[in-house]
């Protein structure tokens, strides 16, 4: 009979295994000198994991490359549908519709074609601030107004502001307000009560929420994700846009989906799609991962939370130990670790600097996340135990550097 121990092993064989990522057009490995200005660092930036995806999904793959011809692939059927529908039925308990599901390239195409639909140019786009930094291009490239409803933090919990909130919504030129579900980069996971709240006030003034949930799958302890679209029977003016890249691992092969209740909208964002953009078919090994992970990875990302928890206790634990003067508390979702540097007293530029310099770490400024209440760093920590252990390490070096 396997001890607790050999069932702990066993379940982090797979993400403790190293990956050698350097020359395979990586965008975290190959190409950090783009973000960093050296190549030579330690990466923990832009949020995908070093882990390999799950081997029912691999297996798939390399059966349907077997086959040798990558025709084009049609996504518009019960197999790819009825795995979304399955996958929110069984994580989440709740009832989608199939007609809802639309295949999209990604989840910021999503939601730029979205903002285009639902708003005019000059109009409001409301969001939740800090952000994630492909938000504010998205907003501004599609000429509409960014409002900022910046989040309450204190004592390192991040809250909505529904004061300032309801003030924006009440311009006569609010039309979207752009939701971040579980949120990016603080890690929170809003509760019923806050989305319902959310609902009512959008209602009120007649403002549509697009929702982006990509990182719904990841989740710690007793926090739930919940879908915007189970907290109100009202569902014309919602919309999710979301992906299972994040939680498999798969942005390279393409792909995401929509969930659009309001058959009009749907219809307006399937003309785009198609006829305008060009985008009528699915990449068929995209198509494989949302098939094979919503079927069968359940386990498998129980087992990846449990891990990246883990990887999360370390971090808090080496910083409160190591590194006083920041500030870091477990999030309630994501892989992104969020640390509050305020305390060290330095500026964004000094900390990066011996980040690159000393410490030769890639870790992402809170700057480029909208975050001007201080000095944060995002550290990705989807990635084995021993990397996140490096990193650590190599932040400690940087900091002590900062200290005369």
């Amino acid at each position: 009979m396997e001890t607790t121990r050999e069932k702990r092993d066993i379940m982090k064989h797979h993400f403790d295994q190293t990956v050698n990522r350097i020359g395979t057009y990586c965008t975290q490995w190959d190409y950090m000198k783009d973000r960093f200005g050296s190549d030579d660092l330690l990466p923990f930036s832009i949020s995908d994991m070093d882990f390999r995806s799950p081997p029912e999904m691999i297996e798939a793959i390399h059966k349907r490359t077997d086959h040798g011809i990558f025709g084009y692939t049609r996504w518009n059927h019960d197999d790819y549908k009825s795995s979304i529908t399955g996958w929110y039925k069984r994580r989440f308990d709740t009832e989608i519709s199939i007609d809802w599901i639309i295949y999209s390239p990604s989840v910021i195409y999503s939601i730029a074609r979205l903002i285009e639909i639902l708003s005019s140019e000059s109009d409001h786009v409301i969001m939740q601030v800090p952000a994630y930094d492909a938000f504010f291009h998205v907003i501004n490239e599609s000429k509409r107004d960014l409002i900022p409803n910046p989040l309450l933090y204190q004592n390192g919990k991040y809250e909505i502001d529904f004061d300032d909130l309801e003030k924006k919504l009440l311009h006569p030129k609010a039309k979207v307000l752009l939701l971040c579900n579980p949120h990016n980069p603080t890690g929170r996971v809003w509760t019923e009560q806050e989305l319902k709240k959310i609902v009512a006030l959008c209602a009120k003034y007649q403002v549509k929420i697009i929702s982006d949930d990509i990182h719904m799958d990841i989740t710690y302890q007793d926090r739930r994700f919940i879908p915007i679209t189970s907290v109100t029977d009202d569902l014309q003016n919602i919309y999710i846009c979301t992906s299972a890249s994040k939680t498999f691992n798969t942005p390279g092969l393409g792909g995401s989906y929509l969930l659009i209740p309001n058959e009009k909208t749907r219809e307006s964002f399937m003309k785009l799609l198609k006829f305008r953009d060009g985008v009528s078919s699915a990449t068929i090994f995209g198509e494989i991962s949302v098939i094979e992970g919503y079927r069968h990875g359940d386990q498998w990302v129980d087992e990846l939370c449990s891990y990246l928890y883990n990887n999360m206790k370390l971090v808090k634990e080496f910083i409160d130990q190591e590194l006083p003067s920041i500030q870091f508390h477990i999030p309630e979702s994501t892989y992104l670790a969020w640390m509050d540097c305020t305390g060290l007293g330095k500026t964004n530029q000094e900390l990066q600097q011996a980040l690159v310099e000393v410490g030769k770490v890639g870790i992402m400024s809170g700057a480029v996340y909208g975050e001007d209440r201080g000095i944060f760093l995002r550290m990705n920590v989807g990635c084995p135990q021993s990397k996140v252990i490096e990193g650590l390490e190599r932040l400690k070096r940087s900091v002590l550097s900062l200290t005369p």
